[in-house]
């Protein structure tokens, strides 16, 4: 399967050009031939919102701007980040991921670890979602994650666990520090988690990162897939807007499963019963 990694640089707090860009760079990957389209974080409305919060959020259920996405995706699957309020849940603003295919919302995910520290202010707009859970994709048992999530072992441990061959990272990721050679030092820390984490999971690690600037913030690119073995399949440039297509084999992850036994071996009983015991003596 191909997959195209849209590495965009989002207009604060317009949707209406936010879509423009996502049915371009789709046009774009339908026209290579590409399986799936993934968009990074907060791609329909961009990531240092504040008080725009509210006036960008969107019902899944009754958005026009998601029904044009959903129109969309008989065409490609895509993965959208978007500002997310349900009806039943009024007043509480979401960070959110969406799954489409097949004009439908296959599976959303909301942000659970949101960073609230520095330049980072997540917590005080957003509430928290409170679950990491695999789906059936068209593509197989699949996860997703949001940012921060990504840089927490748990999270992909979960994914891992609950079935997951491909997990989904959208980001919205400045870049950070010095790194030598290679991009800020930022940057290299999200590669090394998604060769550590395609490695011990065997499975496909899929991550969209965003370029441009918002308030003094410069978004890294650097978006990239790896193979359920460790190994980088294609890599997108630092700050460019650039259109990523990897090439990858969805049968690698049996392969990978049979040469490296992780799945197998795995035993969550035991996880649990170790957290709830570390959880107790936390209580006392």
């Amino acid at each position: 399967m191909k997959i195209a990694l849209a590495q965009i640089a989002p207009h604060l707090g317009n949707i209406k050009k936010n879509i423009g860009l996502h049915l371009e760079a789709a046009e774009k990957a339908r026209r290579e031939k590409a399986d799936l389209i993934v968009f990074p974080e907060l791609g329909l409305t961009g990531y240092k919102l504040r008080d725009l919060v509210e006036t960008v959020a969107l019902d899944p259920g009754r958005s026009p701007h998601l029904r044009e996405l959903k129109s969309l995706s008989r065409e490609i699957p895509l993965v959208v980040g978007f500002v997310e309020e349900r009806p039943e849940a009024k007043g509480l603003f979401y960070n959110s991921a969406a799954f489409l295919a097949k004009g439908r919302i296959l599976h959303i995910h909301r942000k659970v670890f949101l960073p609230t520290f520095g330049m980072f202010e997540e917590a005080r707009f957003f509430a928290p979602g409170g679950h990491f859970g695999s789906f059936p994709s068209p593509f197989g048992p699949a996860g997703m994650m949001i940012c921060r999530d990504f840089l927490h072992l748990n999270a992909g441990y979960l994914l891992f666990a609950g079935g997951s061959e491909m997990m989904i990272t959208i980001s919205a990721a400045p870049g950070r520090g010095l790194g030598g050679e290679k991009g800020f030092a930022s940057s290299r820390m999200w590669e090394l988690m998604g060769e550590s984490m395609s490695f011990f999971t065997t499975s496909i690690v899929v991550y969209c990162n965003r370029v441009g600037g918002e308030d003094g913030m410069t978004f890294a690119g650097g978006s990239f897939v790896y193979g359920p073995s460790g190994k980088l399949l294609a890599q997108a440039p630092y700050f460019e807007k650039h259109l990523l297509l990897a090439e990858v084999d969805p049968g690698a992850v049996r392969k990978a499963r049979k040469t490296w036994p992780w799945r197998r071996d795995d035993r969550p009983e035991i996880t649990l019963t170790s957290l709830q015991r570390t959880l107790l003596r936390h209580d006392d």
